[in-house]
């Protein structure tokens, strides 16, 4: 009887256990088979002394056992300890504490996990991950379904591998491109759709069994150039640290995005790695319009935010956007540093003076320095007296108006829910 008891209290202990690590626990050496092995994976890139961190363990934990016990194969919980597993966590660039990545079949989203943390959540969340990615149609009614920039695969039936290449792809860039199957006779054929089109705009050459190869090639063509800002991405886009590009317009005005999109993809196009490219509705974005001194009855206004501080296109939107090589220079002033350095010392004189002058602001200084750095005036000084040399001796004083603080840098991830590599002495 006692030893039956025992049996029963070690197995009671052991079952517990199991139920309090139901987490992965992560490291160099199984994060791969883990992260290819499962269709989803939520991974928690944590340290042991954030707050934060501590804060997230119980409520993992539970989220994982309550996933577990709806979807016993193919979703896992995971965790890295960035202190102890120093190489995985450079490989995602982890600088916050606790980072919740997504990966799909293997490949990291873009977006993290940024909702409620919540074990209801957490499992919402996968809930609404593992909804069917396709959309299967039949062939006559094709056309209805294609909205722009759409996927279509043509297949035989659904038991090949090019359909589950199809299929991988498609859970991958579900958030960025809608994916259509259509089954009926012939070869396997994959292409970008554009809206109520039934002929493809772009096919795909490569090998129909490789998931890989597919995702290169619709990232490459349906992701937009010009994305979307709402309140429920804006921290995600923030976080991507490049500085924005952004079109404020009415909802209901397409012929300025149009122009917009055009205008950058003709112009810009080389600058979409060091540049993001925005458009907003300028009614929900309005604090942003203030702060440029804009209201809605000034859209569409069109405007760079540097994550510090934040310009206004030179020139009237409709009228001069379409101008040679306008767009482009004002992107230009940017990286130069010529948009910050005349809007705190004046505009560059057309001939440099002969006498000794003031050296130039540092070309990257704001984008790299911080808000208080030596020597910029802080936004609050909305007008400021500046000593400026001029042509044939002495000094003049000028008053130049301080650009506005950026209004975007305010969206990015806040220290009421994350810890930021290198502020371990805050806590």
């Amino acid at each position: 009887m006692e030893l039956r008891l025992g049996c029963h209290l070690l197995l009671s202990a052991f079952l517990v256990h199991f139920a309090q690590t139901a987490v992965v626990e992560l490291d160099d050496n199984n994060f791969d088979s883990i992260i290819s092995g499962n269709q989803l994976v939520i991974v928690n890139f944590y340290a042991n002394w954030c707050r934060f961190s501590q804060m997230l363990t119980p409520i993992f934990e539970e989220a994982s056992n309550k996933i577990q016990g709806e979807f016993s194969t193919g979703v896992a919980l995971g965790r890295v300890n960035c202190e102890a597993q120093v190489n995985t966590a450079q490989k995602f660039s982890i600088n916050k504490y606790p980072t919740l990545k997504v990966f799909r079949n293997g490949q990291a989203l873009k977006k993290e996990y940024r909702g409620q943390r919540s074990p209801d959540a957490f499992l919402e969340f996968v809930r609404s991950e593992l909804t069917p990615s396709i959309k299967d149609v039949a062939h006559h009614e094709l056309g209805q379904h294609v909205s722009k920039r759409s996927i279509v695969g043509f297949f035989p039936h659904k038991e090949g591998t090019e359909y589950a290449a199809f299929d991988k792809a498609s859970t991958v860039l579900k958030d960025d491109c809608p994916f259509i199957s259509v089954i009926r006779p012939g070869d396997v054929s994959i292409g970008i759709h554009q809206e109520n089109e039934v002929d493809a705009e772009h096919k795909f050459d490569g090998d129909h069994s490789d998931h890989q190869s597919m995702i290169g090639f619709v990232t490459d063509r349906c992701i937009p150039l010009v994305r979307e800002i709402t309140f429920a991405n804006a921290e995600g886009l923030t976080e991507e640290g490049l500085p924005f590009l952004i079109l404020f317009h009415h909802p209901d005005d397409t012929q300025s995005l149009q122009m917009f999109e055009r205008q950058v993809r003709q112009d810009l196009i080389t600058e979409r790695s060091a540049m993001n490219f925005i458009h907003a509705d300028g009614l929900q974005f309005s604090h942003p319009l203030h702060h440029l001194g804009k209201s809605k009855h000034d859209l569409p206004v069109l405007a760079i935010d540097s994550f510090r501080h934040m310009y206004l296109f030179p020139g009237n939107f409709q009228e001069d956007l379409a101008k040679p090589s306008k767009l482009r220079q004002f992107v230009a002033d940017l990286h130069s540093g010529k948009l910050h350095r005349e809007f705190h010392y004046g505009p560059d004189p057309t001939e440099q003076p002969q006498l000794e002058q003031q050296a130039p602001a540092d070309p990257m200084a704001d984008i790299e320095q911080g808000p208080n750095a030596p020597g910029i005036p802080s936004s609050d000084e909305a007008v400021m007296p500046s000593q400026a040399p001029v042509v044939g001796g002495g000094m003049q004083e000028h008053q130049f108006r301080a650009p506005p603080k950026s209004a975007f840098a305010k969206l990015a991830p806040g220290k009421n829910r994350y810890t930021f590599a290198g502020n371990h002495d805050e806590l």
